[in-house]
């Protein structure tokens, strides 16, 4: 059997986020009485790790003051997740497509600049975790952009560069994904837009779920056909 590995970014990929972490970052900013970056300036870092988004957002801020504002974002994080209005849903079409490659035996991965904690509430909020054969999280090692995530869910089930394939929204997937020598495929419903996954290297970026499912068949078929 060929192996396929398809590895996924989370937030603005399968999880629609983007207000969750605009809120948090805003009431980070606002909790240490700095000005609260706009949602341009924070939509662009999403996927590297917290402390080096909190350094570009206040490059001002060192040391303890910068240790301040990462718990400060934790903290808000939590706490607007815990509020009775609290919605961060999937993206439609994401259940139904990690369930269909899944059932086709494809292997599935996440890299995600999120700490193991924030899967783990992602896991218990939406039903997802079973698709998943191995999770590779900001906790792990380098972030992103550097390939490790990318690296280690290959080493973990096996797969080859060449079987395999990353699927996100940010310019940093994209760099990840070129590093690691794997295909790329963009996804132009979170936080990056389409020009800007393209310029970082996308192979393809995709509006939609239908034409982004419609590229895997094709990849899995040329595996098998040996046209890869």
């Amino acid at each position: 059997m060929t192996l396929r590995l398809a590895i996924w970014d989370i937030d603005g990929t399968v999880v629609d986020s983007r207000e969750v972490i605009q809120t948090a970052m805003e009431r980070a900013f606002v909790t240490c009485d700095l000005e609260p970056p706009g949602y341009d300036a924070t939509r662009r870092l999403v996927g590297l790790d917290l402390a080096t988004v909190c350094a570009t957002l206040a490059p001002q801020l060192e040391g303890e003051a910068l240790l301040r504002l990462i718990e400060a974002y934790k903290h808000a994080f939590i706490s607007r997740r815990t509020e009775p209005d609290f919605i961060e849903p999937l993206y439609e079409g994401a259940v139904e497509t990690l369930e269909r490659l899944a059932n086709e035996n494809w292997l599935l991965a996440v890299a995600t600049g999120k700490a193991r904690r924030g899967v783990q509430a992602l896991f218990e909020m939406h039903p997802v975790a079973q698709y998943f054969d191995t999770v590779w999280c900001a906790d792990d090692g380098p972030g992103k952009p550097n390939p490790f995530m990318c690296e280690q869910a290959m080493a973990a089930v096996g797969a080859q560069p060449g079987h395999s394939l990353i699927i996100g929204d940010a310019v940093h997937d994209m760099a990840m994904g070129r590093a690691a020598g794997i295909r790329c495929k963009g996804v132009a419903w979170g936080f990056g837009a389409a020009d800007e996954l393209e310029a970082a290297g996308a192979d393809e970026v995709h509006h939609d779920f239908s034409t982004l499912n419609a590229s895997l068949d094709r990849f899995g078929a040329a595996l098998v056909s040996g046209e890869a």
